[in-house]
């Protein structure tokens, strides 16, 4: 079974249990998620490999992280996730990229990334569920950080704090390669 395949089938597992575990119908799920009824039945039945975008917005509705989602195993006290394991989220012809390197539940969803952003590349993302928190370090260039249309520049070395339940954007503005690591801690479902 191909990397892809194991992929779409984990998420199909994964949204049916996390669904029935939230007591959500299809209908109430694609309501809060903002993803058609269709587009789950197709996830669920490992029919379709969904976007960043519609995997970020079922586990926004669903209270967990992409990294539950997607997760092969469950439930060990101590997990090692080795390189070939991290799963790459987002990519683009030039060469930027997002991998999602490990992510945790506890206490609320908790994820840990790794980024490499092109010159020229911006990566968009819409607003998260209230008090969901990112913290970034950009370890190489310098990285145009857009939150709630305020643009704010992260040079290498620099970290940054924000709350994500605005619209927000990573870009590279430079001539450089940019590099960060991103976690993010998205509070639990009530």
């Amino acid at each position: 079974m191909s990397d892809l395949d194991q992929l779409t089938q984990s998420l199909a597992r994964n949204l049916k249990r996390w669904r029935g575990e939230r007591g959500f119908t299809l209908d109430a799920l694609a309501a809060r998620a903002g993803v058609s009824r269709g587009m789950i039945i197709q996830i669920e039945q490992a029919r379709t490999n969904p976007s960043v975008g519609t995997t970020v917005k079922l586990a926004d509705a669903l209270g967990v992280s992409i990294t539950t989602l997607l997760d092969y195993e469950q439930g060990a006290h101590v997990r090692l996730v080795p390189p070939e394991q991290a799963v790459r989220m987002w990519s683009t012809d030039k060469g930027s990229s997002t991998t999602l390197l490990a992510g945790t539940e506890a206490r609320g969803p908790l994820e840990l990334w790794t980024w490499t952003l092109m010159p020229g590349d911006v990566s968009a993302s819409d607003p998260h569920p209230d008090g969901t928190t990112e913290l970034l370090h950009v370890t190489a260039g310098e990285l145009t950080l857009v939150v709630d249309g305020v643009e704010h520049r992260v040079p290498a070395g620099t970290s940054a704090v924000f709350e994500s339940n605005v619209p927000h954007a990573y870009r590279n503005d430079g001539e450089e390669t940019v590099g960060m690591t991103m976690a993010v801690s998205i509070p639990p479902v009530r």
